[in-house]
């Protein structure tokens, strides 16, 4: 059987989902002993950087699958994985899925403090932390048992693992969190069918050029992670995860094990692009995969300058400079991007242009009174897909409020153009109403700043409504070797557009300490607005 043919076999399969396409591969026993699957960290008896092969994969699920089960767990309990090493979120993950478990993948960025209160509110059966949450969590209740740490779980015996649960399509398969950006992060319960259901559309696409060999600098516990992971093993292609998503990291990484794709989230790729890349070998690189927000035209820019690609001509195949990067928007709740346009050396369509939507996806954008908007009117982003998650684990409140005719909003404001291009401008909490009913842009501001300013490497807008009035701060993140006492106000306010520019109060060079990030590297503009309005007020 070639892998194409798997493909094809896996993707008709309506039995196939996110929680068993491992056991489904072993199953098939097509390429059982090859390197598939490989972590930035030790494993059991496999030292940092030595693949695992499907194989090799299968008996350390089945440990950890027999472990859990001697401790009680069982389907439908949801279990919290609270851990730094991304192999211990992707092992956890599969065995407890073996099992028909919930796994709650938690960011280990979350202080204890929250993650308790997190873990409380999920009704959870247990917790599987590393040494260093179990001490987070000390001091505090997350109303759910200690399990044993989560790296004894290798020494389980595989042969003891019951029989792997047979799931249903609206079986919960994973609970990932939002970003936490606004405040408490909100449980996102996903389904065996959702989480699988982009991947059985790609499965059934030829797969693109970068696709053989991938580093994931995606957050473990996120959902983009479940699905990265569950790509690779349905279309076999070799997959490396990173346990941070620092642009250090990364770049070490690349040059290391030399993926032909990268995937990753946009504070990723700004803080990849503020490095002299050209002085890296990214030659490896032919595809950067970007998901969740989309991502900066400056960054993108970078990135495409670099890595290359192989293109056919008359004269045959050959490898030229450049690489190629797909950009898109998703988020937690939508299960998988839901946009895609890509990029490369030489494309025009930027402006936070997302693209076009996937084939299994029907969106419209929408006004306040939930009716579709037309071409150029921007509203919020209101979608409907077989990825959709579930709703939120133990409040049904917040997932019908989220629900308008069977669609899902977003909470992300947009628009689409005459061609059928969609552009994000904003989320719909960071931007702000001024007089005349026109409305400020947080997201779009900081993308026209970065094109206007050369030194920037990075921006937050954060503006404030001040009684009648609105006031905004730019926060800049400059360059190596900028000058830091150049006062930046006009280039900024001439990047704005009139409305915007009217509420400039100050423009300020920041350090990166200035800006608080939620556990998935997103600012937390909700916590800025609260330092500049106490700035107005003082």
């Amino acid at each position: 059987m070639t892998i194409r043919s798997l493909r094809t076999l896996l993707a008709d399969d309506p039995d196939v989902g996110a929680g068993n396409v491992l056991t489904a591969r072993i199953a098939l026993g097509l390429d059982v002993d090859e390197p598939l699957l490989t972590f930035d960290t030790p494993v059991d008896d496999h030292p940092a950087w030595q693949p695992f092969t499907l194989r090799e994969l299968d008996r350390a699920v089945r440990a950890r699958a027999a472990a859990l089960h001697a401790l009680g767990i069982t389907r439908r309990d949801p279990v919290v994985v609270y851990a730094s090493d991304a192999a211990d979120h992707v092992l956890a993950f599969l065995a407890l899925a073996r099992l028909g478990a919930v796994p709650a993948l938690l960011n280990p960025n979350l202080d204890g403090e929250r993650a308790a209160r997190y873990t409380a509110r999920l009704g959870a059966a247990g917790v599987l932390a590393d040494p260093a949450h179990l001490t987070a969590l000390a001091g505090h209740d997350p109303g759910a048992p200690l399990l044993p740490e989560i790296a004894t779980l290798g020494a389980g015996d595989p042969d003891a693992a019951p029989a792997p649960y047979r799931h249903w399509s609206g079986d919960p398969v994973a609970i990932t969190h939002s970003s936490g950006t606004t405040g408490m992060p909100k449980a996102v319960v996903h389904s065996h069918a959702s989480l699988y259901a982009a991947i059985r559309h790609r499965l059934r696409l030829p797969r693109p050029q970068g696709q053989d060999r991938m580093l994931s600098a995606l957050p473990a516990p996120h959902a983009a992670t479940v699905i990265a992971l569950n790509l690779a093993l349905s279309s076999h292609t070799q997959l490396a995860l990173l346990s941070g998503q620092s642009g250090d990291g990364a770049l070490a990484a690349i040059e290391q094990w030399r993926p032909t794709g990268v995937i990753g989230f946009a504070a990723t790729w700004a803080d990849l692009a503020r490095h002299d890349l050209a002085a890296r070998d990214l030659t490896s690189v032919a595809l950067w995969w970007n998901t969740g927000d989309c991502a900066h035209e400056v960054h993108i820019r970078r990135l495409i300058a670099t890595g290359s690609r192989e293109t056919v001509t008359r004269t045959g195949r050959s490898r030229v400079p450049g690489s190629q990067f797909v950009d898109g928007l998703g988020s937690t709740e939508m299960g998988h991007s839901h946009f895609f346009i890509t990029h490369g050396p030489g494309t025009e369509r930027y402006g936070r242009c997302v693209g076009r939507p996937h084939a299994f996806v029907d969106c419209e954008v929408v006004g306040p009174d939930g009716e579709p908007l037309g071409p150029g009117e921007v509203g919020e982003l209101a979608t409907a897909s077989p990825t959709l998650a579930l709703g939120y684990w133990n409040d049904s409140a917040t997932t019908f409020r989220t629900r308008i005719r069977g669609r899902f909003l977003t909470g992300d404001l947009m628009y689409r153009d005459e061609e059928g291009y969609y552009y994000h401008v904003d989320r719909a909490v960071d931007s702000v109403e001024l007089d005349d009913g026109k409305r400020l842009f947080t997201a779009m501001s900081e993308e026209r700043v970065l094109a206007a300013c050369p030194d920037v490497l990075d921006c937050t807008v954060v503006a404030v409504r001040d009684g009648a009035r609105v006031v905004t701060d730019v926060l800049l993140l400059l360059a190596e070797g900028a000058d830091q006492a150049t006062d930046r106000t006009e280039a900024v306010v001439a990047a704005l557009d009139e409305a915007a520019a009217a509420t400039v109060r100050r423009v300020l060079a920041v350090s990166p300490d200035d800006i608080p990030l939620g556990p998935t590297g997103k600012v937390r503009k909700v916590l800025l607005r609260e330092r500049h309005l106490a700035a107005v007020d003082a």
